[in-house]
């Protein structure tokens, strides 16, 4: 350690604005170098702004051009643990997320346990289905062996949210040894504001529930937001996600007899804009690790009515949202909806406490607790004294 300055290494595929693990590197990476911190992003690609500072310092680490993910991976994994082995003493915190390297740490950051999607009920693949499926069993199954091993190799493990760390514990790691930080959300980009409904091409009057997700992948579960829908007269519903011909949505929608109320908009690359432009939000996924969404959301101010399956539903209590028992509660779903939709008191009340939440959840919150987890390591290791912790405080304008 350099004064009281920590030499940093950051381990993951991509530290950037735009990914959802990426964006978390980035905010702690930026949160390290503000405070003082010397920061070594080990990766395959890095934000510019990064990599421009001068405390930072990128080492690309490619991936290979190998026809699948479970290989490419397995290459980067395989090279960075070289790299690690080769510079360890450079650095006072080796920090990595999940199973991505073939070293030690000292920090590891859970996002998702394969283990936990596997077993969770509502994996969709079987072995002997097709080539497709076998592959997918093959790369869970697999990650849940690379993923013990990764735990067993960290110091301390980092679940995103307290469901992420039950399913750490599953793999037979004391529970001591997980310290959970929620990951956070960017209060000034999602905020309350001006609703610009003509510009998604959404009705202006009816009350709009939003759903937003990869509509290839049938966990997000609006088969059951559709069908609860069909039980709520008058309230319409915009879907932000590429429909493909396999999903089979517009089709449901449309045999249910609520064509007129589902509108698929697409792709949103504002979904701030989008946010500030409906009522509420409505996402009973059946298995998140810890949802981003969720969290932009609420800091939107909007009612969010989700399940317990949905990693990030731990933070929702019931002066902010409607958490559900089970994903697949079409009554349940149904009877939340018309709650928040029917009474306007209620869901001003919803959202009014649904933002005064997001404001504990921001990025500088979650990156302060990083630097804060990491100048404790290095004082149990007995490499940094006591006056250095201040240093973690970050102030941002």
């Amino acid at each position: 350690m350099t004064g009281n300055g920590m030499r940093i290494l950051i381990v993951t595929h991509v530290v950037a604005k735009g990914d959802g693990q990426g964006r978390v590197n980035y905010e702690i990476a930026r949160a390290a170098l503000d405070a003082g911190h010397s920061v070594t992003l080990l990766a395959s690609r890095a934000a510019p702004e990064l990599i421009a500072h001068p405390r930072a310092r990128f080492v690309k680490m490619a991936a290979g051009r190998l026809p699948s993910k479970l290989l490419q991976y397995q290459l980067f994994a395989l090279r960075t643990g070289l790299w690690i082995r080769a510079h360890r003493e450079e650095f006072d915190v080796v920090h990595v997320n999940g199973f991505i390297t073939w070293a030690r740490s000292d920090v590891n950051s859970v996002h998702f346990v394969h283990d936990g999607w596997y077993r969770c009920g509502f994996f969709p693949y079987r072995f002997f289905h097709s080539l497709r499926d076998a592959y997918q069993v093959t790369y869970a199954r697999l990650n849940l062996w690379l993923e013990r091993r990764a735990f067993n190799d960290t110091g301390v493990i980092v679940p995103v949210s307290a469901k992420v760390g039950s399913e750490v514990c599953v793999h037979g790691i004391d529970p001591a040894r997980l310290h959970v930080i929620h990951n956070g959300v960017d209060t000034d980009e999602f905020a309350p504001g001006s609703p610009e409904r003509g510009r998604f091409g959404l009705p202006e009057t009816p009350f709009m529930l939003l759903f937003a997700g990869d509509l290839r992948v049938a966990r997000k579960n609006l088969d059951t937001v559709l069908h609860a829908l069909a039980k709520v007269p008058g309230v319409h519903l915009a879907v932000a996600g590429t429909v493909h011909d396999t999903t089979g949505y517009p089709a449901m929608a449309a045999s249910l007899g609520i064509a007129d109320r589902v509108h698929f908009i697409g792709y949103q690359r504002d979904m701030a804009a989008l946010m500030r432009s409906v009522d509420a939000f409505v996402f009973p996924s059946r298995y998140e690790a810890m949802s981003l969404v969720l969290l932009e959301a609420l800091a939107s101010a909007l009612p969010v009515i989700t399940a317990r399956t949905a990693g990030g539903a731990e933070v929702i209590g019931p002066d902010c949202g409607i958490v559900l028992d089970s994903p697949d509660d079409i009554e349940g779903l149904a009877a939340a909806i018309a709650s928040v939709s029917g009474e306007y008191r209620y869901a001003q009340r919803l959202s009014v406490a649904a933002r005064g939440l997001a404001l504990t959840l921001t990025w500088q919150v979650m990156a302060n607790r990083y630097l804060a987890l990491y100048a404790r390591v290095m004082e149990r290791r007995g490499a940094v004294s006591s006056d250095a912790v201040p240093a973690v405080t970050v102030a941002r304008s």
